[in-house]
C-alpha cells in the first residue's frame, strides 16, 4: 500500500505556463520523505538532524516525468520502502492526480554522521521501523 500524502498544486509551484516547474516537485518529494520519517517511522528530521547529530542526505534520485500537473490539481504521493542497507535506504515515490500518473522517483538515502560526514549504521530503533515498512511492502507469501 505504501505511505500516502497529498498536496494541491498551487500558484507557487508553477511556471508562467501554469504547469509545475520541475524543481518544485523535488520539494514535494522531500516533504513526502520527511513526513514518512515522522508519521510512519516515528523519527522526525528534527530529531535526526538537530538533536541526533546525524543526517539523511539523498545520494541518488532518478525521476521519470509522465504528465504535467497544473494549478489546482490534487496530487497523491505514495512512498514505498524498497531496500535497506547498513547505512542506505532505497525508496520509491509515485505521484498521481486521480488515476493519472505524473511522475515516478527512485531515491537512495544515506544515514551519515554530521561531524564526520561519513555513512554510519542506522540506529536500531529507526532500523526496526524501516524493516516494518519493508515487511508491509513485501508480497504476501514470500
Amino acid at each position: 500500500m505504501g505511505f500516502v500524502t497529498t498536496r494541491k498544486v498551487r500558484f507557487e509551484h508553477c511556471d508562467p505556463a501554469g504547469i509545475v516547474f520541475y524543481p518544485r516537485y523535488f520539494e514535494m518529494l522531500n516533504a513526502c520523505i520527511e513526513d514518512w520519517f515522522e508519521d510512519r517511522l516515528g523519527h522526525s528530521f528534527g530529531a535526526i538532524h538537530v538533536e541526533g547529530g546525524h543526517a539523511v542526505p539523498t545520494a541518488r534520485c532518478e525521476v521519470r516525468f509522465t504528465a504535467p500537473s497544473r494549478i489546482g490539481d490534487p496530487l497523491a504521493l505514495t512512498l514505498r520502502a524498497r531496500r535497506l542497507g547498513r547505512s542506505s535506504l532505497d525508496l520509491s515515490i509515485d505521484v498521481a492526480s486521480g488515476a493519472e500518473p505524473r511522475l515516478h522517483a527512485d531515491f537512495t538515502l544515506v544515514h551519515v554522521s554530521q561531524s564526520s560526514g561519513r555513512a554510519v549504521a542506522w540506529p536500531e530503533p529507526l532500523r526496526a521501523a524501516i524493516i516494518r515498512e519493508l515487511e508491509e511492502e513485501a508480497p504476501h507469501g514470500t
